[in-house]
């Protein structure tokens, strides 16, 4: 499997974590900021959440972690919890505007 097919996979199983405060995935949130795959198929995922005293703080980075390795192929996951750019509604999808009311 080439790395855009992996990069696909972990997206698709990233798309089936939702915010508990929001009713949308937390990709189309847009709090995954960036999904680097290294050679040795290990990923690292910068991510935010939508304010730094998210509830989740402490089990979202590890649900995001283990689900990315579930993905076959995948040697180990690693998620940075960024807040530079700071989240902001802009940063969502237009599918979760749409689901949200905002458009």
């Amino acid at each position: 499997m080439d790395k855009k097919e992996l990069e696909n996979s972990i997206i698709a199983v990233i798309k089936t974590i939702f915010d508990p405060e929001i009713p949308v995935d937390i990709y189309e949130l847009g709090l995954i900021y960036d999904v680097k795959i290294n050679d040795e198929y290990h990923v690292d995922v910068d991510m935010t959440l939508t304010s730094p005293s998210c509830p989740v703080a402490e089990t979202l980075p590890v649900e995001v972690e283990d689900k990315i390795k579930s993905v076959k192929g995948i040697t180990g996951s690693k998620v940075n919890i960024v807040f530079d750019p700071p989240w902001s509604k802009d940063m969502m999808s237009e599918e979760a505007m749409l689901d949200l009311g905002f458009i």
